[in-house]
């Protein structure tokens, strides 16, 4: 199943590290088969406030976003970005093709007893 590492950065100013972060962390991707979906572009906010951009790689299973993460690769690149940049980074599992939310509504509302 498809699994993404999602990231809500807030940058403030661009410099040195944040573009050589920038230009190698696709290396760290491909030997985890991980692609961008989502880059620095700006968010269309709906609901609440959301400062900053998102980013969202995609990896073909959970145990891969985390190799690519725990990977001495990004460890390295890590700092470069980190550093600099305020932001909270998650990895989490996707969903199935065939999933159907009013099936875990329905398994929500029985183990509530509604």
């Amino acid at each position: 199943m498809t699994a993404y590492a999602i990231a809500h950065i807030r940058p403030e100013t661009m410099n040195e590290d944040i573009l050589r972060y920038i230009e190698e962390i696709q290396a760290t991707l491909d030997p985890f088969e991980g692609r961008f979906l989502v880059h620095g572009r700006e968010v269309e906010v709906k609901e609440g406030t959301w400062p900053g951009t998102i980013v969202m790689i995609a990896f073909p299973d959970l145990e891969q976003a985390r190799g690519w993460y725990a990977s001495e690769a990004y460890q390295a690149l890590i700092p470069l970005r980190a550093d600099h940049i305020a932001g909270d980074v998650i990895l989490v599992d996707g969903v199935p093709a065939d999933y159907d939310a009013s099936k875990t509504a329905a398994s929500l509302r029985e183990a509530a007893g509604l």
